[in-house]
């Protein structure tokens, strides 16, 4: 059990770098957007390239925090059930929903972008805009990144519900413990 939970923090290590680096991007979207912005409305000026870099930082970015924000637990969940459940019952749905809804979506997402991606590295394509960037090819692969990150990050999940339907909560990692601030306060005490 020892060997899982050490695989599961090295994946969460993984995304957790990845995460903190790429979420820098933010602070790039937002400077190039506003530099676009003065160019055009205070200079008359517009560079498509410019245009062009900050969708593709966008996509960068949410391509590859969304392993991080599996991590975090900050995508979107409809917890009827799950809020108020047991810390047995979380691992548990977490568990069908990862090996149900999660993998499935990540190799279909690997599956049908493939091609797509090798295309685009095979005749280094750029920009469709006339002046846009080239190395176009290279964000697409982001998408191979995304569909990597999140089914790692899923097989984080699928450890740590292992390990506490096991009995092993303890060897969770850290980043990943089920937390008690997701049980209401009307919730009785004895419910995690």
């Amino acid at each position: 059990m020892r060997f899982l939970a050490g695989i599961a923090k090295v994946i969460c290590a993984v995304n957790l770098i990845i995460g903190n680096l790429f979420s820098w991007l933010s602070l790039g979207i937002v400077l190039v957007c506003f530099t676009v912005v003065v160019q055009r409305y205070v200079f008359a000026v517009s560079f498509v390239w410019m245009q062009d870099l900050y969708i593709w930082l966008n996509g960068a970015m949410f391509t590859a925090v969304a392993g991080f924000a599996l991590l975090r637990d900050d995508h979107v969940r409809v917890d009827i059930f799950y809020r108020p459940a047991t810390m047995a019952r979380r691992a548990l749905i977490d568990l069908i929903g990862v090996v149900v809804f999660l993998l499935p979506f990540c190799w279909v997402v690997y599956a049908y972008s493939m091609p797509f991606v090798q295309r685009a590295w095979g005749y280094q394509e750029g920009s469709a805009n006339v002046g846009g960037m080239p190395g176009l090819y290279i964000l697409k692969a982001f998408i191979i990144g995304f569909a990597v990150l999140i089914a790692l990050q899923g097989i984080a999940w699928i450890i740590r519900s292992i390990l506490v339907l096991s009995g092993n909560a303890a060897l969770v990692p850290k980043s990943m413990q089920y937390s008690r601030d997701q049980i209401p306060a009307d919730h009785p005490q004895g419910a995690v």
